[in-house]
């Protein structure tokens, strides 16, 4: 499917505090309560509508332990979006935010969208916030998306974790080349 934006997000937080739930949850609207831990990386993609525009979000879930911390950091590089877990039943993992916040904010690109979220392991709770889950990942995709539209992020720096799509290039080809139509002729 085609789409005008590609943001890239990535999401970290302690291990067990139930990143790859929240994946899982807003990609595939399933609700696994456990999932094996994850090693290394796992991804995921889902489009969403912003501003009448199709955006794709492709999201990075990272493993939380601190073997895999290094991985881990090559991937603030070049995302426009990280979604910063923790449970909200184990006090350490609230702890732990400012060292992953520092992390995030050495290693990534300075106008990264930062979205903090506290999790709970239980599943009446999730099940009743499930609707918080998409305004987590919509939400953060709207504040890049604004801050496209102000100039802040170069969309023409793939470093930043946004790319133009498809469907973005082949509309301004069209609008600029439409046969005489003047309400056409402008920018988008």
């Amino acid at each position: 499917m085609a789409y005008a934006y590609l943001f890239k997000y990535i999401i970290i937080g302690d291990t067990g505090v139930g990143k790859s739930c929240l994946l899982l949850q807003f990609t595939d609207k399933r609700f696994q309560p456990v999932h094996d831990l994850t090693i290394g990386v796992e991804f995921g993609a889902r489009m969403i509508t912003i501003d009448g525009k199709q955006i794709k979000l492709q999201i990075w879930d990272t493993a939380g332990q601190e073997s895999f911390r290094s991985i881990t950091r090559s991937y603030y590089r070049g995302a426009a979006g990280a979604l910063l877990v923790y449970d909200i039943t184990r006090r350490d993992t609230f702890n732990h935010l400012t060292t992953w916040l520092e992390d995030a904010r050495q290693h990534s690109n300075s106008n990264m969208v930062i979205m903090l979220i506290g999790n709970k392991s239980d599943l009446e709770s999730r099940r009743e916030t499930a609707s918080n889950v998409e305004e987590a990942f919509i939400n953060t995709a709207k504040e890049i998306y604004e801050k496209i539209q102000e100039g802040v992020f170069d969309i023409n720096n793939e470093a930043n974790g946004i790319k133009i799509g498809p469907q973005h290039a082949t509309t301004n080809a069209t609008l600029s080349g439409s046969q005489g139509d003047s309400r056409l002729g402008g920018c988008c």
